[in-house]
């Protein structure tokens, strides 16, 4: 009886590298988001620096990190204005701006959605408690 021979492997190693090369694209969009989260990103902007459609993009992007570009992109742009209300004593509108977000209504309202309360009460209650800045980042990061 011939020695038995294991079945061909090439699919699977197939899937692998794809799942790879597509993991690899999204985390270079998002890393992009993290460097220049400031400035105007869009979707299409977004794709491009993946090397893939605005569609597919946005889909693999939620089902890669389990949210879309657009909330993550609105999430880390809080996470810095967090850190400027604590740290500084600049305006709201002054971090409003400079984070990224084109009307201080539009940043209050996406602030309270993640965050919970307003920049000016967050900005409050931060000062109240004199608590090391890593903590502070620890505790308060926001998720979804």
């Amino acid at each position: 009886m011939p020695p038995a021979v294991a079945p061909p492997c090439g699919g699977m190693g197939r899937v692998s590298r794809t799942v790879e090369d597509t993991n690899r694209r999204m985390l270079r969009a998002r890393d992009a988001m993290d460097r220049a989260y400031a400035q105007p990103l869009d979707v299409p902007a977004l794709a491009r620096i993946a090397h893939v459609s605005p569609a597919h993009f946005a889909r693999t992007f939620r089902a890669t990190f389990g949210e879309t570009p657009h909330r993550y992109l609105q999430r880390r742009r809080v996470e810095r204005a967090m850190f400027l209300l604590r740290e500084t004593g600049r305006s709201v509108t002054d971090i409003c701006y400079e984070v990224g977000f084109g009307s201080t209504g539009t940043f209050s309202r996406t602030f309270r959605d993640i965050v919970g309360r307003s920049p000016r009460t967050y900005r409050k209650e931060a000062a109240a408690v004199n608590v090391p800045t890593c903590f502070t980042k620890a505790w308060t990061r926001p998720s979804t």
